[in-house]
């Protein structure tokens, strides 16, 4: 593996990490749904978000409570959602500490080398 594909592997790690932590707390926190909802329409309607993206996050919020098709969605191991989440809409879910603790336990503390490779 080239040495910038597997930096580009550990960043959407720890990108997936913090998403673990985003839909955990958007499930178990429903006043935070409409400020995500919220970013997705105000990016949408600057141009920042692309029709597919829009109707993917867009989707993916309107079908929280039904939770497992919430996590698999958001958290699905594909390129197409990889690249979603790098800009993803659930901004300001996460204090800072929280998004710190994602991290070290899912993408460093908890990771051995074979499941980077």
């Amino acid at each position: 593996m080239r040495k910038s594909g597997l930096k580009e592997k550990f960043v959407d790690r720890q990108i997936l990490a913090i998403h673990k932590a985003m839909v955990e707390k958007l499930i178990a926190v429903p006043e935070l749904r409409g400020h995500v909802v919220d970013t997705i329409e105000d990016r949408y309607k600057q141009g920042r978000l692309r029709h597919g993206a829009y109707l993917t996050w867009i989707c993916l919020m309107d079908n929280i409570d039904d939770h497992q098709t919430f996590r698999e969605g958001v958290l699905a191991d594909t390129p197409r959602m990889n690249k979603l989440r790098r800009q993803t809409p659930f901004v300001g879910v996460l204090t800072e500490e929280e998004r710190q603790q994602a991290i070290d336990d899912d993408a460093c503390g908890k990771t051995s080398i074979e499941t980077v490779f």
